[in-house]
């Protein structure tokens, strides 16, 4: 078993093939396959959980919601305040100022020193709070320099504040593009106000379009890293998707998230209300696998709340609300935060270090042409699996052949255990949910579930190790099952 050796935080590397050099703009745009990322970019992103899917076990990120107003309707969102029950863009229990917003990453960086980046991503649009959402960066880039800054934007003021991001070192920014073509892009956006007007239609769409094309190359141009999103809408945009990742990758692009719409009545979106259902998990795999042969797909995201707090996959921000944080002193200290992220490099060499002498080893015995399977795996993080079964809200999807387990997305999930009983109702959800995976990789697994996920053809695996290691392992025993039943 991979021995953990710091009490702290752990990380694991970005891991990929080693990239060719390249000439000119470093924004990781070329011809190279699309699991190769420029070596200098690794680097950049490499403590960035939103950007990097092995640093977001081990590294934190937090949003602070200053940035109110939008200037552009998607039918998909519904910007909601005082709202602690739901986790999606646009929603917070609280608006703050630059100076509460300042003070609460102050209060949190010292808190979980492990947090390596601010963002801002609403729950309106930042470009459309330029003031607040500069004075916020300029605030925290004074007391906490070693904390990244990024910025999430629709791209309809984007190239009016290309310089003024790269003055302040804001070194990630990630745009929602969810078309290239503005007859699809009516149907996702009723309207934008764009130079004191309110454009409609088709019309609307034409600006949107153009003005994130605008800012997509100023991005490149500037050496600012972008990241796009883009929502997946059946029946609306998922076959066009194809077409927006070869369009935003020959613009300077590096990654592409392709997240499935929340789409429920509850929400109160457009979308929500007349009935536009959001993709499956296969569906939205197999576009992301469609794209993923042009440019690195982003798998892992969560799509956040505006005031998300912690590591991806988790929310504390309940922890952080204004009446509690406005009454901590703040314990931001370069010098313990420094020992805390060397602390996760030592173990990230650990790791890395761990996954390639496995990976060694099963590329010099896998046989050729070997099945893919899917495996449901519950983490707490750190590349492990580590969490028991009864705890886990969401399970990491990795698809497994003789070679590696590479992971492909999550599914979240209503928690088994409620105080200390299970729901069976809850229980079928999560059979439901990973019905299309092999088996349950958990720390541990109570005997009922055991029991009905294995009636439902799961098969369980209770370890505490390597999530790669277990995976393989599990593999391994899998074909022999099948060889003996030919």
């Amino acid at each position: 078993m991979l021995q953990i050796t710091t009490a702290t935080s752990t990380s694991t590397s970005f891991s990929t093939a080693p990239a060719s050099k390249k000439s000119g703009s470093n924004c990781g745009c070329d011809s190279s396959p699309a699991e190769e990322i420029d070596p200098k970019i690794q680097e950049r992103i490499a403590q960035h959980p939103c950007y990097s899917e092995e640093a977001h076990h081990h590294y934190a990120r937090m949003h602070v919601a200053v940035a109110p107003a939008c200037n552009i309707q998607c039918n998909y969102c519904n910007r909601k305040y005082d709202c602690a029950n739901e986790s999606r863009p646009g929603v917070v229990s609280e608006l703050l100022t630059p100076e509460e917003a300042a003070h609460k990453v102050l209060v949190i960086a010292g808190k979980i020193p492990q947090m390596s980046v601010l963002g801002i991503a609403g729950p309106g649009d930042p470009l459309a709070n330029p003031e607040k959402t500069f004075r916020t960066f300029e605030l925290i880039a004074k007391e906490a320099p070693d904390i990244k800054l990024c910025l999430s934007t629709n791209g309809l003021m984007l190239p009016d504040y290309i310089d003024r991001i790269k003055e302040l070192n804001v070194d990630h920014v990630t745009i929602t593009i969810n078309m290239v073509d503005p007859e699809i892009g009516a149907k996702i956006y009723p309207w934008i106000r764009y130079q004191r007007k309110r454009y409609k239609g088709i019309e609307a769409a034409t600006i949107l379009h153009q003005r994130q094309m605008e800012g997509l190359e100023a991005l490149r141009d500037a050496d600012i890293l972008c990241k796009v999103n883009s929502v997946m809408i059946p029946g609306i945009n998922d076959h066009h998707l194809g077409e927006v990742n070869r369009v935003i990758r020959s613009k300077g692009a590096f990654i592409h998230n392709i997240m499935p719409l929340i789409s429920a009545p509850e929400h109160g979106t457009y979308f929500g209300l007349n009935g536009q259902r959001g993709p499956t998990p296969k569906e939205l795999k197999a576009v992301q696998d469609s794209c993923s042969g042009n440019m690195k797909m982003m798998r892992h995201c969560r799509q956040c709340r505006a005031d998300a707090v912690g590591l991806i996959g988790e929310d504390r921000s309940q922890e952080f609300t204004k009446d509690k944080f406005m009454e901590m002193n703040p314990e931001y200290n370069f010098e313990k935060r420094q020992e805390v992220h060397a602390g996760i490099e030592t173990v990230r060499t650990e790791l890395k270090a761990a996954k390639e002498k496995l990976a060694a080893e099963k590329k010099a015995k896998a046989a050729a042409n070997t099945p893919k399977i899917l495996v449901a795996v519950a983490t707490k993080g750190g590349g492990l699996v580590n969490q028991h079964f009864g705890h886990a809200k969401e399970f990491m999807i990795y698809e497994v052949d003789g070679k590696e387990a590479k992971f492909v997305g999550h599914r979240k999930i209503d928690h088994y255990c409620q105080s200390g009983y299970g729901e069976e109702a809850t229980l079928d959800n999560i059979i439901k949910a990973i019905g299309d995976c092999k088996a349950v990789l958990a720390a541990k697994i109570g005997p009922c579930p055991q029991k009905e996920l294995q009636n439902a053809g799961l098969e369980v695996v209770e370890a505490y190790d390597l999530i790669d290691k277990v995976a393989l392992e599990f593999y391994d025993q899998y074909l022999e099952k099948q060889k003996c039943l030919v």
